[in-house]
């Protein structure tokens, strides 16, 4: 039955810019919000504040909604164009209460780094699976607890853990403290082949 994820409204969402690209994608598939609504478990309302970048969204949400449209989540970023990348670009995966940066570009094809900043209370709101085989974790500052696999392998500052992408996964910062951590996805996550109007 659809649900909608209250706790997850925020204007502040970080969706502001995936969400207007998910709406893109959408209607390039001729797909309606209650299609994709009623594919991905969520409400049309719901969607439609996603959409327009008004609404938070867990991780394994965002990818149940690819997965309606019959896109990739990849689709979704905004790569660094910069040879020398300084900040990286916002990277819109879902989450809640996080900050996430893109470090390389969509040309690489061997990894795909990811910077994430969590919040206290902040993390993936679920678990889920990505289409790649490995991802290696290190935390920079703060305290990291991951689950892999329905296995917790919590993490402190300096220390890393590496698992397979295709095993459930979560996180969360659960002190009260910010928490950074650096994410090596490989190979990167798949890039749908975008309409030309739709290409970054």
């Amino acid at each position: 039955m659809p649900h909608q994820p209250s706790d997850l409204r925020d204007t502040s969402s970080g969706m502001n810019e995936a969400g207007p690209r998910l709406r893109q994608l959408r209607k390039s598939r001729r797909l309606t919000l209650l299609e994709v609504a009623e594919r991905s478990g969520v409400t049309k309302g719901f969607l439609s504040l996603l959409e327009r970048g008004h609404s938070r969204v867990s991780v394994p949400t965002l990818l149940r909604i690819c997965d309606a449209i019959g896109i990739t989540i990849g689709s979704l970023f905004d790569y660094p164009v910069e040879t020398v990348v300084r900040k990286g670009s916002p990277l819109d995966m879902g989450g809640v209460d996080i900050d996430e940066y893109l470090l390389t570009p969509r040309d690489e094809e061997l990894i795909q780094v990811m910077r994430t900043l969590l919040r206290p209370g902040g993390g993936s709101a679920g678990a889920y699976a990505l289409d790649a085989v490995t991802i290696f974790a290190i935390v920079l500052r703060g305290e990291l607890d991951l689950i892999v696999d329905s296995v917790p392998r919590p993490l402190s500052a300096g220390e890393s853990t590496t698992f397979s992408a295709r095993l459930l996964h979560e996180w969360s910062n659960a002190t009260d403290a910010e928490t950074e951590v650096l994410w090596v996805i490989a190979p990167p996550l798949p890039r749908d082949l975008l309409p030309p109007a739709l290409r970054g």
